[in-house]
C-alpha cells in the first residue's frame, strides 16, 4: 500500500466496515510505521479490491485489517492477502499471528482455520454494534510455510516496496 491509495482503501473500508471504519488518519498513521507495520492492496482491473495489514512487535504479529470487497469473494484475494501477512510475519521473526474477527463472520473465520489459526479467546461486545470479536492465533514454526493463495484471477498483492 502507498500513500496514493488510502484515499480508495479509506473509501472501501467505508463501504465494507460501516459501524466500525478507521478514520483516513489512522490509515495514515499506520502507513508511516513501516519499522513495525506493513499493508498491502490486492488491484483486479486497475482497482483496488481488497487491503490487509499487519503490525508485528516481535515475537507476536497481529493482522489489523484485511478485507476484500464482497463482488470479489471466493477468487481467493483473502487468501493471497493472508499468505503475504504470514509471510512477513516470518521475515520479521514472529513466533505467533493473531487476529480478532468477527463472531458472525463464518466465512472468514473459515478462511482463518484453513490457514491453521486457532480460537484462543473471545472478546465479548468487542464491536461497536455489540459484536463478540474471536481471538485467533497462528503458531509459526520455522520449517512451515504458510498455505498457498488460490488467485484464480491473477489478482496479485501489491506491497510498499520494502520486500
Amino acid at each position: 500500500m502507498a500513500s496514493a491509495d488510502i484515499p480508495a482503501v479509506h473509501e472501501l473500508e467505508r463501504r465494507l466496515f460501516p459501524v466500525d471504519a478507521w478514520p483516513l488518519q489512522m490509515f495514515v498513521d499506520e502507513l508511516a510505521q513501516t519499522e513495525t507495520r506493513r499493508y498491502i492492496v490486492a488491484e483486479s482491473g486497475g482497482s483496488i479490491v481488497g487491503y490487509a495489514g499487519l503490525m508485528c512487535i516481535e515475537p507476536i504479529a497481529d493482522v489489523q485489517t484485511i478485507a476484500v470487497v464482497p463482488e470479489q469473494e471466493g477468487r481467493g484475494i483473502g487468501s493471497a492477502l493472508l499468505t503475504e501477512l504470514i509471510r512477513e510475519s516470518r521475515r520479521r521473526h514472529a513466533a505467533d499471528v493473531l487476529l480478532e474477527v468477527r463472531a458472525d463472520n463464518p466465512r472468514a473465520q473459515q478462511l482463518y482455520r484453513r490457514f491453521g489459526f486457532e480460537q484462543i479467546h473471545v472478546r465479548p461486545r468487542y464491536y461497536r454494534d455489540g459484536v463478540d470479536a474471536l481471538i485467533m492465533r497462528l503458531e509459526l514454526h520455522a520449517t512451515e510455510q504458510p498455505a498457498p493463495g488460490n488467485t484464480t484471477d491473477h489478482t496479485q498483492p501489491r506491497g510498499t516496496g520494502q520486500e
